[in-house]
């Protein structure tokens, strides 16, 4: 759903929590297993990074991810987020359930997902945001594609024009330049 830019940046000063699916945003989406079954994750370091902004401007984080890894867990401790859902079959309970207790309303949402199970939290958040190898229905449902690919910096560029549009990215800038 196409909205000015202006109707984005207003809606993007309302954000106070921002939702990421994990494979096919934080990660590639390649699932890759060794010989004993175990399962491995690549993520970008520069995501990490944008994702560590957000919170740095007061923005709550969660993930929500359909498959269970131990890697998210580590991943996600590492980033100091400790909204982490797993093994999510009903994506759009798991976040009314976390807005409803956070004192939160789905127009303080920013969600990226990549799939058909982030479509109906997607719809429903003030902010929906994917990435450009999405399928058409998700990029069609979408508000922001990230110019790169799921793993490839997607979230950090998602987190960069979140602040932007919500008029904190020179204060980001200020903070590092010293």
């Amino acid at each position: 759903m196409k909205l000015s830019a202006e109707d984005l940046a207003q809606r993007a000063r309302q954000i106070r929590l921002v939702g990421f699916d994990v494979d096919g945003i934080l990660t590639p989406g390649t699932l890759i297993f060794d010989e004993q079954g175990r399962e491995t994750k690549s993520f970008h370091s520069r995501d990490g990074v944008g994702l560590k902004l957000l919170q740095q401007a007061g923005l709550t984080l969660a993930l929500v991810t359909g498959r269970r890894s131990s890697i998210v867990t580590l991943r996600a401790r590492e980033l100091g987020i400790t909204h982490v859902f797993q093994g999510v079959h009903d994506k759009r309970q798991v976040m009314d359930t976390l807005l409803s207790g956070l004192g939160l309303h789905w127009e303080q949402l920013a969600y990226m997902g990549d799939d058909l199970p982030d479509l109906s939290v997607l719809c429903r958040s003030a902010l929906a945001l994917t990435v450009p190898e999405a399928p058409e229905e998700i990029r069609a449902a979408a508000h922001w594609v990230a110019p790169v690919g799921g793993g490839m910096g997607a979230a950090r560029a998602a987190a960069t024009w979140l602040l932007q549009a919500r008029g904190e990215w020179a204060r980001v800038l200020e903070r590092w330049a010293d």
